[in-house]
């Protein structure tokens, strides 16, 4: 059964339309307007080996934020819904991840609760385009749009580039970890039964 989501998103501030495979190859179609946020998330797919399309026209005459928060709200919700009753996913994954002279650790739980800790220390104020206190909007909106669990834990780096982008090379790996299949696990893997 394909684990596969289709979700569209229209406001006054943005119209979104995504679609996510958990188990492609790596495909990506992204454009956000964006250019680094671009590179995020095509990191994201091709390291997570999901396929990945991304369209979105936002109010950047305004400025970057509504566009990656409501990106991470909608990308949230297409793992949620491709994941489906959660039935033998391993549910748990993690990664610590180097890129350069960063270290990143990212881990996951879809658990059903919501809840993000994130620790990551950017001194530049955009990268390319994109405003780097965004960066933790955009994990914040998918962790409660996927109702997961999620910590990311910057262990080294100077480099805000790299530590950006090992975040979302490390939550791809550890999301592509969680969302795994375990012959072993009859039903879902939690004591309530329900995930």
């Amino acid at each position: 059964m394909a684990r596969t989501a289709s979700v569209e998103r229209n406001t006054k501030e943005t119209r979104i339309s995504l679609s996510l495979n958990l188990d492609g190859s790596g495909k990506a179609d992204i454009s956000t307007g964006i250019g680094f946020f671009d590179h995020m998330l095509d990191g994201f797919a091709r390291h997570g080996l999901f396929d990945l399309k991304v369209k979105v026209d936002g109010d950047l005459c305004v400025d970057t934020h509504h566009t990656i928060e409501d990106t991470g709200i909608v990308l949230g919700k297409a793992i949620r819904e491709a994941v489906g009753d959660k039935k033998g996913i391993v549910r748990f994954g993690s990664k610590i991840l180097p890129m350069d002279d960063a270290l990143i650790l990212c881990a996951v739980d879809l658990s059903g609760r919501p809840y993000l800790v994130y620790e990551l220390n950017l001194d530049r104020e955009k990268v390319g385009e994109l405003e780097t206190e965004m960066i933790r909007e955009f994990f914040y909106a998918v962790s409660y749009g996927a109702e997961m669990n999620l910590h990311i834990k910057q262990l080294n780096g100077f480099n805000n580039h790299h530590i950006i982008e090992g975040a979302f090379k490390a939550f791809a790996k550890a999301l592509d970890d969680a969302t795994r299949y375990d012959e072993r696990i009859a039903g879902v893997l939690s004591t309530k039964g329900v995930i």
